[in-house]
């Protein structure tokens, strides 16, 4: 007997425009025939790990989540990046030698930022993922970075993390959201190694990808970039970046909350033109 095609799909970063996205291609994909979201393993980074639970953990099914998307965002607090914060972004990519080194340059950013307490963000949390336990059926993965040495972490029902903390943890933009506490230590956004952390798919056999921020730098590895070391491992990979409509729907600022919405619509229309990139890959 053949052994199994193992599945995964990645779900990576992007503020509330992201998870808005990512929701409405998901569905409009499921409505084309080619739902990736029964996958062996789901990893998901800032963004991507909200759907992930949302999918795998919370009692809402697609169409409900997605209809979630277009209601008014009550508790979803409006932020953005200043200038000084996005200076800051850039500087640590042009002056550190790998992933980790930026990741401690962002967490010192993080510690230094007054922002509300961690409590209050818990809180927006347990709202959006109506769910505080691990998935048992399939395999979650939820990715976070330390803030104080800028180790990368990978969270799962085995690493003894409660499911809200390693989601808030992931999703720890620096300079804007508190870092997380977790086991004594600290956490920021998965998204400060990679928007999608898609290696960590590394020996699956299909991989789909949904990537709203495509773009990397310096010792940040775009989605580009660890979709073709899939490929070159040997799995079958589609990568799915937003079209120029929905890059419109994201407008500037992917922290605001009137930008989800749109972004859930623009999803559900670009899935159509993905639906056949997902079915090349995905097993019958």
């Amino acid at each position: 007997m053949a052994n199994k095609n193992r599945t995964a799909l990645v779900l990576g970063g992007g503020g509330l425009a992201g998870i808005g996205w990512e929701i409405g291609m998901l569905y409009g994909l499921a409505r084309a025939g080619a739902d990736p979201t029964g996958a062996d393993l789901i990893v998901g980074t800032s963004a991507g790990s909200v759907v992930g639970a949302q999918l795998t953990a919370g009692p809402l099914t697609l169409p409900e989540l997605y209809g979630r998307q277009l209601a008014d965002p009550d508790g979803e607090v409006p932020a953005g990046m200043g200038a000084t914060v996005l200076a800051r972004y850039l500087w640590g990519v042009l002056r550190s030698r790998d992933a980790e080194a930026y990741g401690a340059r962002m967490g010192r950013l993080a510690l230094s930022t007054p922002t509300e307490p961690e409590e209050v963000r818990r809180a927006v949390f347990a709202e959006r993922l109506l769910a505080d336990d691990w998935p048992r059926a399939r395999r979650l993965v939820v990715t976070a970075v330390d803030a104080l040495t800028g180790e990368f972490r990978a969270f799962d029902r085995e690493s003894g993390v409660p499911l809200l903390d390693a989601v808030g943890a992931s999703c720890a933009v620096p300079g804007v959201w508190p870092p997380v506490t977790i086991g004594g230590r600290r956490f920021i956004d998965g998204g400060v190694r990679s928007s999608t952390n898609a290696d960590l798919a590394l020996g699956y056999d299909t991989v789909v990808i949904v990537a709203p921020i495509a773009v990397g730098g310096g010792p940040v590895a775009s989605a580009r970039a660890l979709a073709q070391r899939l490929t070159a491992s040997g799995a079958r990979v589609a990568l799915i970046t937003p079209d120029r409509a929905a890059r419109r729907a994201f407008g500037r600022n992917v922290l605001d909350p009137s930008r989800r919405a749109p972004s859930a619509r623009a999803g559900l229309a670009q899935a159509t033109a993905c639906a056949d990139a997902v079915r090349a890959v995905w097993p019958a």
